[in-house]
Order: structure tokens, then C-alpha cells, then sequence
């Protein structure tokens, strides 16, 4: 089991690496307009990109989002300067999956991330599922410890798990079971996706569990579904997962379809953003916090330094694109409607 688990991440890096259209870049946040201020009236370098996530300042609302961990020297160094990289720069952290830990405990170390991020915002992330196969909330409770986390992230993956051969499918009665662990951890809890979007309809059934931050993680980046299809050989197995590869709600319109709730939810935008631009219009949309994996993933394989640039890249796209909307705070940007100039009809964001 150990093996396998991290024979699997090992093989969706490769697959990230090796095949490009495995992100499927639709780009669905070119299709918001925003209002040009052509005055203004800020200056650049004084603008506030700074927020708070749960009790914790951030330089600016990124989330470097939940990518991997496992018992390989490879993956622990991803995780360490991805770390390292969060607390130099001030924005938060997720680590992909931790049940690898609870199979080889060699990987447990590849999470044990609070010495390279003493004052950042971490979160950790189990795959809900899993609670309905004998994931208790001890084991939650560790993956929270290991890490020093300051939430968990239970991931939603149906499709994933569906077109893999080894896929867990049985996501009966799963409401509850995550909302047994909201109760109970002693942490906040967040519920993601992982790209295919959270609906309103799964909102509202969070919701009465008492889950109260949901990351929408919406198609139009990275397709997991179409990894699993890479894994395999060619057959229906790989023919499903290449079917299902563009199959979601796309980010934008899972933020907009889950406005209503703002006063009772708070929202992450993760899926397809891809640049400081997408980040904020996600903002306008509603989210306190956006999530970015890929492109974060070949300089992590690098060094801090590499992730530290792209960082900066964002930091300063995102600012740029404050400025041109005249919007001096990063308060002031979220849900503000009113800055759109021009956005698709409700159903036409493919």
C-alpha cells in the first residue's frame, strides 16, 4: 500500500512534467472585464495587498495550494522550499494528501513543515473519502499535529477516484462524516475541491454540517482527471479519463453561483488561476483567498529562490491590477461587484 501510494505521486508529477495538456489552460477568467480607472488617484507603491486568514496576517491572499508529500527525497525537498517560501514572503501553504503518512511513515517527515514556516499559515489535507473508509479523527487530529497546521483541508476528488483503477468511490453519507470532524478536531476545517468546482447544492449540505470556508477549486487548470488517464495504458480505462478531462464548473462561475452565501461561508478560489490578474478578479467574485499549484511546482523542484520569484511575479501582478481598478486595499476588492465591466451570461463560461 505504502509503495503504491507513493508510486502514485511520484507518477503525477511525471505526468505534470511530461504532458502539457494536462493543464487545460481555459483561461475562464479572461472572459471578466473589468473597469479601467484611467485616475486612479493611488499611488502604486502604497497600495494594501495585505489580508487576514484566520487570525493570521498575509502579505497578500495567496495560498500556495495542496500539491504533494511522500516518502521520497524528491518530494520532501518540494515541500521544504515551498515552506521556506511561504514564511519569506508572507502567504499561506497547503500539502497534498497526508494518508501517505499513515502507510509509510518515511512520510511523515516530507510534512513536518512548521520548522521552515514558523509563523506562516499551513494548512493540511486529507482526502474526505477516506472517512468513509476507516480515517478517524485521531488520524485527522495527527495530520493536524505533524504538520502544526492551522486548519485542515478535507479534499472532494469524486471524478478523480472514479477514473482511477485504484479509485475510492463510495461518498455515501460523507456530509455528515466531515461534519463529525468539523466538530471535533479543534481546528477549522476547509472543504475543497480539486477541479471540478463546488456547487451550491454542496454548499448548502456543508453548510447545515457546520463547515463554514470552502475552496470552490473549479475546472479550467490542472485536470485530474486527465492525469489518472495518463497513468494508465491505453483502454477504457484511460478513454474515461480523457472523456471526463474538462468536466466541472469552472472557478468563476463556482464563485458567482455561491455569492449569495458570502455572510455564512468564506470562500478560497483555487482552479485555473494562473496570474496576479486572475487573483483578483477571483476577489471581486468573492474569494478572501486564492489558491496557485502549478506553476509553483518545477521552481519547488528547484529552489526557494525560484518559488520566491514567482511569488514576487504574482505579488506584483496582482498589485498592478489593483491600481488599474483604482482600489487601494485588498478589503476593498473582495466581492465588489461593482468594479466588473462585462462578464458571460450565468451557464456560458465554457
Amino acid at each position: 500500500m505504502s509503495d503504491r501510494i507513493n508510486d502514485r505521486k511520484l507518477a503525477h508529477i511525471r505526468v505534470i512534467q511530461e504532458d502539457a495538456a494536462s493543464d487545460r489552460e481555459r483561461s475562464h477568467f479572461d472572459r471578466l472585464r473589468m473597469t479601467h480607472r484611467a485616475l486612479p488617484e493611488l499611488n502604486l507603491a502604497e497600495i494594501d495587498t495585505g489580508s487576514s486568514f484566520l487570525g493570521k496576517r498575509l502579505a497578500f491572499p495567496l495560498l500556495i495550494s495542496c500539491m504533494t508529500g511522500g516518502d521520497h527525497d524528491m518530494l520532501r525537498t518540494v515541500n521544504r522550499n515551498l515552506a521556506t517560501a511561504a514564511e519569506r514572503c508572507g502567504v499561506a501553504m497547503g500539502v497534498g494528501s497526508q494518508r501517505v503518512m499513515f502507510a509509510s511513515p518515511g512520510a511523515r517527515d516530507s510534512f513536518a513543515l512548521r520548522e521552515f514556516a514558523p509563523s506562516a499559515l499551513l494548512f493540511g489535507n486529507i482526502g474526505a473519502v477516506q472517512l468513509n473508509n476507516g480515517f478517524t479523527i485521531a488520524m485527522c487530529r495527527d495530520a493536524v499535529a505533524v504538520l502544526g497546521a492551522d486548519a485542515l483541508c478535507l479534499h472532494l476528488n469524486p471524478l478523480q477516484e472514479a477514473v482511477q483503477p485504484e479509485g475510492e468511490t463510495n461518498f455515501g453519507g460523507l456530509a455528515e462524516r466531515i461534519g463529525s470532524v468539523a466538530a471535533q478536531l479543534g481546528h477549522p476545517v476547509i472543504v475543497k475541491e480539486v477541479g471540478a468546482g463546488i456547487s451550491r447544492a454542496d454548499a448548502d449540505l456543508l453548510l447545515a454540517q457546520g463547515v463554514e470556508i470552502l475552496d470552490v477549486a473549479g475546472a479550467g487548470g490542472t485536470s485530474w482527471s486527465r492525469i489518472e488517464a495518463q497513468r494508465q495504458a491505453a483502454g477504457d480505462g484511460r478513454s474515461l479519463g480523457e472523456l471526463f478531462q474538462d468536466w466541472g464548473t469552472p472557478t468563476p462561475a463556482a464563485l458567482l453561483a455561491l455569492e449569495p452565501l458570502r455572510e455564512r461561508v468564506t470562500l478560497i478560489a483555487s482552479g485555473g488561476i494562473r496570474n496576479g490578474v486572475d487573483m483578483a478578479k477571483a476577489m471581486v467574485l468573492g474569494a478572501s483567498l486564492c489558491g496557485v499549484a502549478r506553476p509553483l511546482l518545477a521552481p519547488a523542484m528547484e529552489s526557494v529562490d525560484a518559488v520566491v520569484a514567482v511569488i514576487a511575479r504574482l505579488e506584483r501582478e496582482f498589485r498592478t491590477a489593483m491600481f488599474l481598478m483604482g482600489v487601494g486595499s485588498t478589503a476593498a476588492l473582495i466581492g465588489n461587484h461593482g468594479l466588473i465591466a462585462g462578464m458571460p451570461a450565468a451557464g456560458d463560461w465554457a
